[in-house]
């Protein structure tokens, strides 16, 4: 931090001024959730993985059946625009193609 010294406006002599950084805050993350349903293919899921969350292959199997055995799983974790792009992304797919996968985002804590 740099200082300047300045006239004192009591008359009395100088005062050092600080100067302060801005602060920056780091932007809050949010949580890309795929949610299990009883008739979103799992082929189709690993690829929503893969093309939309640029996942390899095994991530994205390995994701899916983590999906497919407790009902939800995290895709990824963004800003908030792009989390919300990716939930958009992924909801017009399965629309696209007939499926009712179910993409939400979260709040990262």
């Amino acid at each position: 931090m740099g200082s300047e010294k300045r006239p004192d406006r009591t008359g009395g002599g100088t005062e050092t001024v600080l100067e302060r950084k801005p602060t920056t805050q780091r932007p809050k993350l949010y949580r890309v959730l795929l949610h299990n349903d009883d008739y979103t293919s799992m082929e189709f899921v690993v690829w929503v993985l893969m093309s939309i969350f640029q996942k390899s292959e095994g991530e994205a199997t390995h994701l899916m059946l983590t999906i497919h055995h407790k009902g939800m799983g995290v895709a990824g974790v963004f800003t908030r625009d792009l989390a919300e792009s990716k939930v958009v992304q992924v909801t017009e797919l399965a629309q696209e193609h007939g499926m009712p996968l179910l993409c939400t985002s979260e709040p990262d804590e």
